[in-house]
């Protein structure tokens, strides 16, 4: 399982015709439909500076708390909850059915097994242990959101296909997934899975594993049933475009939105908790599920302060909010209060 493997492969034959395709391809990369900046130039030194001499506390101050997830075998028929298992992995139960997002199980988010971002707390379970799920969603190809590893086990171990964005069916092929089990989407594409609705939907980020970027697309993804709705955010920078999403898909019972390892230098290509919450807001959201920190340390910020900041914001807004331990179940009619089990740590 070396870096090449890890670092998957470029879309080719019937896959990159399919990217040449699609509206946001302009003939080399995909493109945002608002222009982004990845890290402006010249600011490295800065960067550098703070990471060497920052004063915020980057880890948690001791273990984070793990719940092992239970009931798997009670579904609710009519129901909507969610698994938070720290980052972006998140396993839904929406009418029944189950849908994983993001799955990484790695210790660290990288293409290579003894170097990068490591995390900061265990998984509350083995990949093996999992129950049945329906669909496998990946948002796009970045190392925190795909992971070499965890497909491999998950392609053995689970029956479901795996739904992702154009172009990043090819790291699938290389890592010999079955070609039957991989469904790749623009954006408005839809696929339907057992009885549920998946669309992929659009997102302000960028893509790559290797030396180039935005050769794969990403997005934003809509989970849906007969009756409950889910909105999952991606990575994302905030651009109007949610008002009309949230217009044309939702309201939502759940959104699961990405904040954490935002930054200045960084601006549109990730949220910040004020961000995350007007992103709720615009998509018409009922309970707001944030994602996207407590695991991996990705950026300057301390590690509890998006959670402290989307409370806050939360809070002013009169929104509803979920903050799970990882593993712990998130019931959307009936979550548990918010009790702050993550300032301990700060």
């Amino acid at each position: 399982m070396g870096i090449i493997a890890s670092m998957g492969a470029r879309p080719s034959g019937a896959r990159a015709a399919k990217v040449q395709a699609s509206p946001r391809f302009d003939g080399k990369v995909f493109q945002n439909t608002l222009p982004s900046t990845v890290v402006p130039r010249g600011s490295g030194g800065s960067i550098l500076r703070e990471v060497l001499f920052g004063k915020e506390r980057r880890k948690p101050r001791g273990p984070v708390p793990i719940v092992t997830p239970s009931g798997w075998d009670r579904p609710d028929p009519g129901g909507l909850s969610a698994v938070w298992f720290g980052h972006a992995t998140t396993l839904l139960e929406i009418e029944g059915r189950r849908v994983l997002i993001d799955p990484v199980w790695s210790l660290r988010c990288s293409p290579l097994s003894f170097i990068g971002p490591k995390r900061l707390h265990p998984m509350p379970l083995p990949v093996a242990q999992l129950p049945p799920v329906d669909a496998i969603v990946i948002s796009h190809d970045h190392y925190d959101h795909l992971d070499l590893a965890t497909v491999r086990q998950l392609a053995r171990t689970q029956s479901a296909p795996f739904v992702m964005p154009l172009g990043v069916g090819a790291h699938f092929d290389r890592w010999r997934v079955p070609e039957e089990r991989v469904v790749e989407l623009d954006w408005n594409e839809r696929v339907e899975v057992a009885g549920l609705t998946i669309t992929m939907t659009e997102a302000r980020h960028f893509s790559g594993r290797g030396f180039t970027r935005n050769e794969t697309l990403w997005g934003s993804w809509v989970i849906a049933g007969a009756r409950r709705r889910a909105f999952y955010t991606g990575d994302t920078g905030y651009f109007p475009g949610f008002a009309d999403l949230g217009a044309d898909h939702g309201p939502f019972d759940l959104t699961v939105v990405q904040t954490g390892a935002y930054s200045p230098y960084w601006p549109d290509i990730h949220m910040t908790p004020a961000e995350a919450v007007a992103t709720h807001l615009d998509v018409r959201g009922g309970l707001l599920l944030p994602v996207h920190w407590a695991t991996f340390n990705l950026a300057l910020h301390s590690w509890s302060e998006p959670v402290d900041r989307i409370w806050a914001e939360a809070k002013e807004h009169d929104v509803r909010l979920a903050v799970p331990r990882p593993g712990e179940r998130v019931d959307c009619d009936d979550p548990a209060e918010v009790d702050g089990w993550w300032q301990a740590l700060a």
